[in-house]
């Protein structure tokens, strides 16, 4: 709240406004990468459950073509990942591979990164009020980092530097 009049040559306070801890729903998001080529896969679920995650293997397998190979699935720990359905899954489509990243050691799948450029382009400065909006943005931003995607490498990109020419410290005939 703003006094209009500030009374007795104080200044006005400031604006003041409640925060809102509220949850609006929660889900999670599950997702595939192909850094080759930056396509990405993203798929809202409930909960992250061994039901929810073979779904999504079922569904990667149909978006992948059959021509890319062998698919090479990079993991975290999650208990759901190493389940006895992964497994028949694994062996019902043996063109799955699933490595499993050593504990704290994210910055090994370059999905990681890919998350971070996924949140900004869907979630950074909105505001959500039910897990369906949280969803669409999400789909919406896949489908726009789709239709600009470039491949996806390790590090920052690099900029081009122009040569500098030599200083005042420069030893005459040496380039």
């Amino acid at each position: 709240m703003i006094d209009p009049a500030p009374k007795g040559g104080r200044p006005a306070k400031r604006a003041r406004q409640q925060a809102d801890y509220g949850r609006r729903g929660k889900g999670y998001i599950f997702g595939a990468f192909v850094p080759a080529t930056g396509e990405s896969f993203t798929r809202p679920y409930p909960g992250r459950t061994t039901a929810n995650w073979i779904d999504l293997l079922e569904r990667v397998e149909v978006w992948v073509p059959p021509s890319a190979g062998a698919v090479y699935a990079i993991l975290d720990n999650l208990s759901a990942h190493r389940a006895t359905d992964v497994l028949l899954f694994s062996l019902a489509h043996p063109r799955w591979e699933f490595v499993f990243q050593p504990t704290a050691a994210a910055y090994l799948n370059l999905i990681e990164p890919w998350w971070k450029v996924l949140r900004s382009l869907a979630l950074k400065g909105r505001r959500f009020e039910t897990w369906d909006q949280v969803a669409d943005a999400v789909e919406r931003a896949t489908a726009y980092w789709n239709a600009h995607r470039h491949p996806f490498v390790w590090g920052r990109r690099r900029r081009h530097r122009p040569k500098r020419s030599p200083g005042v410290a420069a030893v005459p005939g040496v380039r």
